[in-house]
């Protein structure tokens, strides 16, 4: 067993046990050639080793968490050659699919634009851009033409995300039967809806749940920070499809089936910024108008919605909320008792 734990745990990640807190199983242990304090638990016997990221900062009142990103800005790709002809899916695989000539001067300006936003409402000069990206060649292309306004030193890196992925239609797309496999989905539902071979929106869902908790954990660590950095000014920017950032959106604000079907989709080379409120949440009003955010087709429950998150803090709950509350129920009476209520 002493072999296989050598083999495991490096000398230089050994438990220093002198630092066993009385009366708990945490151990703080560090390495014999530096400073830097590692977590660690006892589990059944068994010394069990957690390494917190670089930038989780030793402090002397403990762990300090890097701050959360200033904004997260949803870009949907510019015009692809899907978009103006849609029988380039019965001879292109759709993640061949890449942009047109006015695909690439709006993923071009969509970069001006985010970089002048930032320039305009951020009064310290150290904040930079971190890209998520889906693997799609027009999401590809988005991001290089909109990352020309963007120097090396703004960019904090980039990583390329299976899950921002286009809605699957089904492969090789046969156009007619396309046209009828729309018409049914429109009587069937957008949501739930699921194209032969290929994904209902439902399905997107499930993977973007997947995606968000990563991007939580991301934000959590601040695994996108450069090395030594604790900059609050790191801005997000997830590159991907227009249904893809819709039900982005339905999975971050708990929005409902019904609310998700009355959204309208982002043209290209479109921007939402979810932006840092007051208390710390990602608010659409703040940095949209409300006009803007109803043209996008949210409704006044949403929109009253994200005046809470303007100002709430992580982990709060909006228990007058109507999106997430008594709104599913008939049976109250139309008092304030029923008011204080979360599902």
């Amino acid at each position: 067993m002493s072999n296989l734990f050598s083999k495991i745990y490096p000398p230089s990640f050994r438990v220093n046990h002198q630092k066993l807190h009385q009366n708990s199983s945490t151990i703080s242990c560090c390495s014999n050639n530096d400073e830097q304090y590692y977590s660690s638990t006892q589990h059944n016997g068994w010394v069990l080793n957690t390494f917190p990221e670089k930038n989780l900062v030793p402090h002397q009142h403990g762990i300090v968490k890097p701050p959360r990103p200033k904004r997260i800005i949803l870009v949907r790709h510019g015009e692809s050659e899907g978009n103006v002809d849609e029988s380039v899916y019965t001879r292109v695989a759709d993640p061949k699919v890449g942009l047109t000539e006015k695909g690439v001067i709006e993923a071009e300006e969509c970069g001006r634009k985010m970089r002048e936003m930032i320039e305009k409402n951020d009064d310290d000069d150290d904040w930079k851009v971190y890209f998520y990206v889906s693997p799609y060649k027009r999401g590809i292309e988005t991001l290089r033409n909109l990352a020309k306004s963007f120097e090396r030193s703004r960019i904090a890196g980039v990583r390329e995300e299976p899950r921002l992925r286009e809605q699957d239609f089904g492969n090789f797309q046969d156009r007619e039967q396309m046209k009828i496999e729309k018409a049914v989905r429109a009587r069937y539902g957008r949501f739930f809806y699921r194209f032969p071979n290929g994904e209902s929106a439902a399905d997107v869902y499930d993977r973007i749940t997947g995606f968000r908790e990563t991007l939580r954990s991301d934000i959590d660590i601040g695994r996108f920070q450069p090395p030594g950095q604790q900059s609050p000014n790191m801005n997000l920017v997830i590159v991907s499809h227009g249904l893809t950032l819709r039900v982005f959106l339905m999975r971050w604000y708990k929005w409902t089936v019904e609310q998700f079907e009355g959204l309208h989709n982002m043209t290209n080379g479109g921007m939402i910024v979810m932006e840092r409120g007051y208390g710390g949440r990602y608010c659409l009003s703040m940095h949209h108008t409300k006009e803007e955010l109803q043209k996008f087709g949210m409704t006044d429950e949403m929109l009253t919605d994200q005046e809470w998150q303007k100002i709430a803090k992580p982990g709060e709950l909006n228990y007058d909320c109507l999106i997430t509350g008594p709104s599913y129920f008939t049976h109250f009476d139309d008092d304030d008792e029923y008011k204080n209520f979360e599902m």
